[in-house]
Formats: C-alpha cells, sequence, structure tokens
C-alpha cells in the first residue's frame, strides 16, 4: 500500500484518537500512531500490530518531522491544542502535507487562523482546524442551513446532550481556554468576539421531539464561534448547551465515557439544533447521533479523504464550511448522523 494512504494521528493512544485511527482503518487508510507519551503509544501498538509508532514531542521540531515522515497528512488528536497546534501545523507545512485537528479551544482556534493563513496559503496547503463535533459539525450544519444566502443575522447552535463525561483531554483544554481569557466568558455579537463577565443565564431551547423542550445554558460558548464567522457573514453566533449536560462537565466527580457497544462507544447521545435568521426567514437543521467523542472520528477523517482526493475549495486555514461542500459532506456521514432539515419559514 502506497505512502498516500499513510496518515498520521497524533495522540493517537487518547480516547478520540483511537476513535480516529479505527475509522482511518475501516476506510482503507494506514494510520501512523504518533504521541508525546511513548509508554502508551507502544501499548496501543501492541492493541494495533502492524502499525507503525514513533514518539514525538512538541518541543522537538525534528522529532515532530521525523514523525511526519511518510504521511500524506496528518490529523491532531492531542489537546491541549493551545500546546500542541502550532508545532504541528508548522511541522506539516515543512512537510508539505495537510493538517485537520478536532480543537474545541476558542483561543487556539483562533490562534491558527492568526498565525497560519498566510503561510499555508502560500504553500497551497489545506490545513482545517477543529474539525470534530464543536466547530465543524456546527459549521457544516450552519453552511448547509443558509444554502443560497450571502448573510445572516444570526445563528443559533444548541447542544442537546443526554449527558456529558468529559475526557481528561476536555478537561485539561477546558482549564487552558478558561485561564487564557482570565476565567471571562465569550460570546460572538455584532460582528466580533467579545470577552465578559455576565452571569450565566438559562433558558428553554424547543429542541424538536422526541427530546422536546430543555433548560439550556445560554451563551455556552463554543468554537462554532471561530469556524461560522471564519466564512460567512453572520451578525450573531451564539450556541447553547442542556444544563444537565453543563452540570456533568463541571462536576467535582466527573468521569470519563465508558463503551457500551462494540465500536467503543459511550451510551449518551445527542441532538444539534440549528437555526438561521435572516431578515424575516427562519431556516433550521437537525442532526442527532451517539458519542460526541466517537462522531468526531468521521468528521475528520472525512475530511482528510476529501482533502487527498482533491474534493477541496481552497487551500490555507480554512474551516469545515469554507473549504468543503457542507449539504454533500453531512450527506456522507449519513450512517453516523441522523439529519433533518425543515422546510424555511416566515417571521
Amino acid at each position: 500500500m502506497g505512502s498516500d494512504r499513510n496518515v498520521a494521528v497524533f495522540g493517537a493512544y487518547g480516547h478520540t484518537g483511537q476513535f480516529v485511527v479505527a475509522e482511518l482503518r475501516e476506510r482503507g487508510y494506514v494510520p501512523l500512531l504518533r504521541g508525546r507519551d511513548q509508554d502508551k503509544l507502544l501499548a496501543l501498538a501492541q492493541a494495533q500490530p502492524g502499525f507503525e509508532a514513533r514518539q514525538a514531542s512538541v518541543d522537538d521540531p525534528a522529532s515532530l518531522d521525523r514523525a511526519l515522515n511518510g504521511a500524506a497528512a496528518v490529523i491532531n488528536c492531542a489537546g491541549p491544542f493551545a500546546t500542541t497546534a502550532a508545532p504541528l501545523v508548522e511541522a506539516a507545512l515543512r512537510a508539505g502535507i495537510p493538517y485537520v485537528d478536532v480543537a474545541a479551544e476558542i483561543e487556539a482556534n483562533l490562534d491558527t487562523f492568526a498565525h497560519f493563513a498566510e503561510p499555508a496559503r502560500a504553500a497551497g496547503i489545506v490545513v482545517v482546524p477543529a474539525m470534530a463535533f464543536y466547530g465543524g459539525l456546527g459549521d457544516l450544519l450552519v453552511t448547509t442551513a443558509m444554502g443560497e444566502w450571502t448573510a445572516a443575522d444570526e445563528a443559533h447552535i444548541a447542544y442537546g446532550l443526554s449527558s456529558w463525561h468529559p475526557t481528561a483531554g476536555t478537561l485539561a483544554s477546558g482549564t487552558i481556554s478558561g485561564q487564557r481569557r482570565g476565567g471571562r466568558r465569550v460570546r460572538y455579537s455584532g460582528g466580533r468576539l467579545e470577552y465578559h463577565d455576565d452571569a450565566v443565564s438559562t433558558l428553554e431551547w424547543p429542541f424538536p421531539a422526541p427530546l422536546g423542550p430543555q433548560s439550556v445554558i445560554g451563551e455556552f460558548t463554543m468554537a462554532d464561534v471561530v469556524t461560522i464567522p471564519s466564512h460567512l457573514a453572520v451578525t450573531e453566533v451564539r450556541t447553547y448547551m442542556t444544563a444537565r449536560a453543563a452540570a456533568d462537565l463541571s462536576a467535582p466527580d466527573a468521569s470519563a465515557p465508558s463503551a457500551v457497544d462494540e465500536r467503543g462507544r459511550s451510551a449518551q447521545t445527542f441532538v444539534v439544533d440549528v437555526l438561521v435568521r435572516a431578515g424575516g426567514a427562519e431556516r433550521r437543521v437537525v442532526a442527532a447521533g451517539q458519542d460526541i467523542y466517537a462522531v468526531s472520528a468521521p468528521l475528520a477523517v472525512e475530511a482528510v479523504d476529501r482533502i487527498l482526493t482533491g474534493r477541496t475549495r481552497t487551500t490555507g486555514v480554512a474551516s469545515a464550511g469554507a473549504v468543503f461542500d457542507a449539504p454533500d459532506f453531512l450527506h456522507a456521514l449519513s450512517s453516523q448522523l441522523s439529519m433533518h432539515v425543515p422546510l424555511e419559514t416566515r417571521g
């Protein structure tokens, strides 16, 4: 099998990384097992015989160059991305290969757009940050909902999670993000990001059946406030999280996901309800599935597959909705995502 099927997975032994490795194998790609922890890499290599494992440090550019040698692309699954994204993007540009990550950290994604837009464009390389449940999926759904619209007044993304058992990586990334913004909260309003100290608000979101109305945390801001405005003219981007899932995330005894099926998925289910408004018109798109970490794998791997097969719309740093045909991308994930696209309505 040629090297054009080799995809380096940095953080391959992590919770999401292992889903990505499995997804690559199912699609006929050869995952190159990469990461910072030698012992965890060796343990994964023993469980995944026949795949090359190689340790690399984000503080050692030469080790990253060796890690990407022979790879056609790299998927970065190793958080906190404030630490790993920039060194891996730089290594990918040196290697001349596309880079995809699953970063949910708002600040890390902003850094990727700010620091690498010009170098990646000049090199003709595709760099896609936040190609995961948070950031990537919401962007694809909003892009699909907008269709031929060139602008919108508001985009609302409501996350209806049945529960949230966070991974250690999620908790570490959240801590880093909180520190970087001094404990303040963030919103996208008036066409720009704003940092504020307003109190947390709750409201009821009308999720479609069978979930139905749920109490949500207002402005539970996720990476969508970076990905969507990067290519769509939307004045307000708001994200919401079911209150029970938010409580799970912040619980002092929060536990990691546990597998309930042969694919390693947890019992967690989700509904992502997207509402876009322009003038008096509204459009809505709904996606549902199981396990937010597991579904990040087909999102990231589908992105790599489309890049390597030339099904892209641009180069440089770009979000999912900018670089791919959003409706077609979502259709390709129909085995993992249940989609519902209601008709446009007038307010």
